[in-house]
């Protein structure tokens, strides 16, 4: 017998550990850029599963693939080859012109790799070679190393002593970062968009310029891409955009559609700090997650699909710049590049998600005021304006 809304809640509250704050609707399907809930009603989703479905809900070639794979082989351990793990890494290796794959089953596990390698290699050169400098506002994650690695305390609270070793500067600020570092600095940890921490992008010089001190310093140079990474900057890797390549890059999000995945990427000479027994993972790299990646692979790697996200990201950018010229009191800022879009306002921003929400759109704020836009990677221009122009609907309310 089919539960009603009301006790999905009541069991949710319960049964459920009590870390989201959920939004009071029961989800039942998608399709494309639409989700639908359990009462039928239709919602434009520009969340995408926070930058996870980039290619919609019900992709045709996504669901084919997942269907034809779980009907063979759905996992086998890391101890035996497949041929959907060796093309998913194949293809990832050409992507990001790097040399050695790893795949793991989310964001943080990967960023924990990374962290892991980065460490490994430091140590070949020196024992006292170990700090990690991350930037305030970033977010790698919630075990207990990346939420370390995050610099927001308030992410931090509660769960210490905190593994030592990690420092932290102010993002797109070159000289706190130089005076930070030393030969004992083994990484850079940065995401070239910051998303939770409210969509920050750098200035374009800084990124190389961090580059050029991690080569001063023999330190790494470990950029956080999962969620920044498969296309949404309109790049395939956003670190594109800014003409520079990390030693150690690392995904997830959107790198299977949805389907749980993570991997980290390291140059040759990085690789070879790890030795078999150094990293596992049991799920990792399993067969279905990377049929599912393949598919997504081959898609968003498409020059003309990269092209699309350019085009429909400063489409969008464009109309909320209207929306911020419509409402001056109450829009500070339109940041972002692509798919990841962010507005800020100047107040909390939950009451505007709750009721675009109610008109069927689903929007997301993170950093507290700052509407946040990371929509499926196949959105047109009739999508945005439908996203837009329920924002218009709502804003007015808003403002003093």
């Amino acid at each position: 017998m089919q539960m009603t809304d009301e006790q999905i809640y009541q069991n949710d509250a319960r049964d459920y550990l009590p870390v989201f704050a959920r939004y009071k609707i029961v989800l039942d399907h998608g399709d494309g850029v639409y989700v639908y809930d359990s009462q039928g009603r239709k919602y434009i989703d520009f969340l995408g599963g926070i930058a996870v479905n980039v290619l919609g809900h019900n992709h045709p070639a996504l669901v084919k693939a997942v269907a034809e794979q779980a009907g063979k082989l759905i996992h086998c351990s890391n101890l035996y080859y497949t041929e959907v793990q060796a093309r998913a890494a194949e293809k990832l290796v050409k992507l990001s012109g790097l040399g050695k794959v790893f795949f793991a089953n989310s964001g943080a596990e990967a960023n924990e790799g990374a962290i892991k390698i980065a460490r490994k290699y430091a140590h070949t050169i020196s024992p006292d070679k170990s700090q990690i400098i991350t930037a305030l506002h970033s977010f790698h994650g919630r075990t207990i190393a990346t939420l370390t690695a995050t610099g927001q305390p308030k992410y931090q609270e509660g769960f210490g002593p905190l593994p030592a070793g990690f420092d932290y500067v102010e993002y797109n600020n070159i000289e706190a970062l130089e005076s930070m570092m030393s030969e004992k600095t083994a990484a850079v940890m940065l995401e070239p968009i910051q998303g939770e921490g409210g969509v920050h992008v750098p200035e374009e010089a800084y990124l190389r310029k961090v580059r050029e001190l991690c080569d001063k310093y023999d330190a790494l140079l470990l950029f956080d891409e999962i969620q920044s990474g498969m296309g949404r900057s309109g790049c395939f890797f956003a670190y594109e955009a800014f003409g520079v390549k990390p030693d150690v890059v690392t995904l997830a999000k959107g790198l299977a559609g949805g389907v749980p995945i993570g991997a980290f990427i390291s140059s040759d000479k990085v690789a070879e700090a790890f030795k078999p027994g150094d990293h596992g993972s049991t799920f990792g790299g399993n067969p279905l997650a990377c049929a599912a990646a393949d598919v997504v692979l081959d898609t968003i790697g498409d020059d003309s699909f990269l092209k699309n996200v350019r085009e429909m990201g400063a489409y969008m950018k464009m109309r909320l710049d209207g929306l911020k010229a419509k409402y001056p009191s109450l829009i500070k800022e339109v940041r972002g590049m692509g798919l990841i879009l962010g507005m800020e306002i100047n107040k909390p921003g939950r009451d505007i998600v709750n009721a675009c929400l109610e008109k069927g759109s689903i929007i997301n704020c993170t950093a507290g005021n700052v509407l946040r836009f990371v929509p499926p990677l196949i959105v047109t221009k009739e999508h945005i304006d439908e996203v837009v122009d329920i924002l218009d609907s709502v804003l007015p309310d808003y403002i003093d």
